[in-house]
């Protein structure tokens, strides 16, 4: 791995997605705002320059793939940063009889518009739910088509950049995800930043795929509290959401909508 003496050093970054990116479910910032591993990325860069460095985070909770494109996308490229991750993808994934084929072409379209900036684009695979989230075997085809995709960009474009969670066992651990069982723990969005960082040729202070310590074992009726609480508070909410076609993300702003100076 190439040390940050030798690795490209970026002066602007803008970040594209959805909750993933937003940073839900991180530590809470004085305005309000989730922290979130795009801006912890953000924030080691930063420190880098030491004084210049630029940040736009353009990620909506509950944004699909088409959202994302036809929302994100002019004002990502006009910003012309040197560095831009996308994500996108999985809320479609999630919901039944997604279409495949056209998510990918529009994560494509998306990734080609980007590249034609001539920065850094860095894109993810997703992590594997099934050996922590009961249910989730339906998706996981998807998953596998999605990641072969995202991977056969990189191949064919030197300047995409691919993250790989889906090999990273570390993410089969419930501690590395909020309560809701979707979005990232403080330390899973710390974890992502490292996997970002060392892939852009930052040298990893630890081993982000390395597993956490053994927990003690939960018994059988704290779990079943545990399922019935995520039942109640998050997986039905979510299901009343997809029943009468709202989102999260409604009516709400990107964070930083602007690629303005940031020190972290």
């Amino acid at each position: 791995m190439d040390d940050i003496t030798t690795a490209t050093t970026y002066r602007s970054y803008v970040a594209v997605g959805d909750s993933f990116t937003e940073g839900m479910c991180d530590e809470l910032q004085p305005d309000g705002q989730f922290l979130g591993w795009a801006d912890r990325v953000a924030r080691a860069l930063a420190a880098e320059q030491g004084s210049g460095f630029r940040y736009a985070n353009l990620a909506v909770r509950g944004k699909l793939i088409g959202q994302i494109h036809d929302e994100q996308l002019d004002a990502a490229v006009a910003m012309g940063a040197e560095l831009v991750t996308l994500a996108g993808g999985l809320n479609d994934v999630l919901r039944p009889g997604c279409d495949v084929d056209q998510v990918e072409d529009l994560l494509g379209r998306s990734a080609e518009r980007l590249l034609a900036g001539g920065g850094t684009v860095v894109m993810f695979t997703s992590t594997d739910p099934t050996r922590r989230l009961g249910g989730s075997a339906r998706l996981l085809p998807a998953i596998l088509r999605m990641k072969a995709f995202v991977e056969g960009l990189a191949k064919a474009h030197p300047n995409l950049v691919v993250v790989d969670l889906y090999s990273a066992p570390c993410f089969d651990d419930r501690r590395l995800w909020d309560e809701d069982r979707l979005h990232l723990s403080p330390e899973g969005h710390r974890r992502v930043a490292t996997a970002v960082l060392e892939a852009l040729g930052r040298p990893a202070p630890y081993d982000w795929r390395a597993p956490l310590p053994t927990a003690e074992p939960r018994g059988r009726s704290a779990k079943l509290r545990s399922d019935l609480r995520w039942l109640r508070i998050h997986l039905g909410p979510w299901i009343g959401r997809r029943l009468t076609g709202k989102s999260s993300g409604d009516g709400r702003a990107p964070k930083r909508a602007e690629l303005l100076p940031y020190e972290g």
